[in-house]
């Protein structure tokens, strides 16, 4: 399995400042108040978001009314801050039982942490890609985020990888720090299976039958768009997408495939944006909102 190095990411796409699904500038004064308490380093803060947030099946366990599981649906972070606050005007930072949190899955445990972040000035950004610690032998469809550590390596600016979710979970040891190999961008899950690594068709989506390449190029292109801080819902599709999906797309979308799976392990910031401004992978303005 791959042993992921993280590249030092230049300034230049401003990772410690909000996009356009992470801003917060323009929530109430209600919702604003709720931040206020939250925590300024990034685990602790990671802490705190991974009890706000609740996936669907846990939703319906806990009760939570069927009409709020649209909520799945929601891309920007200011409106989850909001729909947080409307259930409980009690302060982020604190505790809150099932009902009172937002439904919603992996990526929006990952970009309400990343929105967060960067409302604190730290440098953060979202990852799509494959958890292999959910089951065992298994890559399945995941986000996480990342955030700059510049107390670490002598200052040099590490990206620490956290998985927000399974902070509340017993699926990994050190989800504060996840170890290279156990999460895979969709970028570097390409790479092992064009080089023969890993076999694709173990590669997907748990409790569907969404597995192979297919998965990991849908994956490849979002994390893409995660690094132009543009975090798309997991299932939404453009470019070429639904036609791989098909299974209609051929030798010349897979050699695109690994212009980008190269252009995301590098993640310099000239080639990441000029990649991205390609009509095909660049994220059509009905899917940012």
């Amino acid at each position: 399995m791959l042993v992921a190095s993280i590249a030092t990411m230049s300034a230049d796409l401003a990772y410690s400042s909000a996009g356009a699904l992470t801003e917060l500038a323009s929530i109430s004064p209600a919702a604003l108040a709720g931040l206020a308490q939250l925590a300024a380093d990034p685990v602790t803060l990671c802490q705190q978001v991974s009890g706000l947030v609740i996936q669907p099946h846990d939703a319906v366990a806990a009760g939570v009314d069927a009409d709020r599981l649209p909520e799945k649906d929601i891309r920007p972070a200011a409106l989850l801050v909001e729909i947080l606050v409307a259930l409980d005007p009690a302060p982020l930072h604190l505790a809150r039982p099932a009902r009172t949190r937002v439904v919603g899955t992996c990526r929006h445990f990952a970009v309400l942490s990343c929105a967060l972040m960067r409302y604190r000035g730290i440098a953060a950004r979202a990852r799509c890609g494959f958890a292999t610690y959910f089951k065992a032998g298994l890559g399945l469809d995941h986000w996480i985020i990342e955030y700059r550590d510049r107390d670490g390596d002598g200052g040099s600016g590490r990206w620490v990888r956290v998985d927000t979710e399974a902070m509340g979970l017993s699926v990994l040891d050190h989800p504060e720090d996840v170890p290279p190999g156990a999460f895979l961008t969709g970028g570097e899950a390409w790479s092992e299976y064009r080089s023969g690594r890993v076999d694709a068709a173990t590669f997907g989506v748990y409790g569907t039958e969404n597995f192979g390449p297919a998965e990991i190029r849908g994956n490849a292109i979002r994390d893409l768009a995660a690094l132009n801080k543009v975090e798309t819902l997991p299932w939404d599709e453009w470019g070429r997408m639904a036609d791989s999906y098909r299974g209609q797309t051929g030798p010349e979308y897979d050699e695109l495939l690994d212009e980008v799976a190269t252009v995301c392990a590098s993640a310099a910031a000239a080639e990441v944006a000029s990649l991205y401004s390609r009509d095909e992978l660049r994220v059509p303005m009905e899917l940012i909102r």
